[in-house]
């Protein structure tokens, strides 16, 4: 069973979508199995993070943008892919170093989240997008 899921974004940081990712995979009548996602673009990713308060959300974008900053940046002056903005670079870097795939066990009907876990998309660009994500349920 598969299906694909489309992420509106609004800029950088993280867009939880563990509800409608429950509702099909829980809503599928299959008691066990693996939830494979993976992401169809080269400038977000997939993370599995906390999302009970959600300063997490937005120290992880801070982070990744104090450690891959803009192409205007005087660091990052190297760059030679620049031709979409001084954004698009960056986020093909931030997409290299975090997941674009996750796997998700499906146990007793239910995905095995732990109690303060979510899944995002983490947009690295600065215009919206509108992300996909393809969803595998396999037995």
């Amino acid at each position: 069973m598969n299906t694909l899921f489309t992420i509106p974004t609004q800029g950088p940081g993280l867009y939880e979508f563990t509800r409608e990712l429950r509702n099909w995979a829980e809503g599928a009548g299959r008691t066990e199995g693996v939830v494979t996602l993976f992401i169809r673009h080269t400038s977000a990713s997939l993370l599995i993070q906390e999302n009970a308060d959600p300063e997490v959300q937005g120290d992880l974008t801070d982070w990744m943008d104090r450690l891959v900053p803009p192409a205007t940046h005087p660091s990052m002056r190297w760059l030679t892919h620049t031709y979409e903005g001084p954004d698009d670079m960056p986020a093909h870097i931030k997409a290299a170093l975090l997941p674009v795939s996750l796997t998700i066990p499906l146990i007793g009907g239910r995905l095995a989240l732990g109690r303060w876990q979510g899944v995002y998309v983490m947009e690295h660009r600065q215009r919206p997008h509108r992300r996909e994500v393809a969803a595998l349920l396999s037995a």
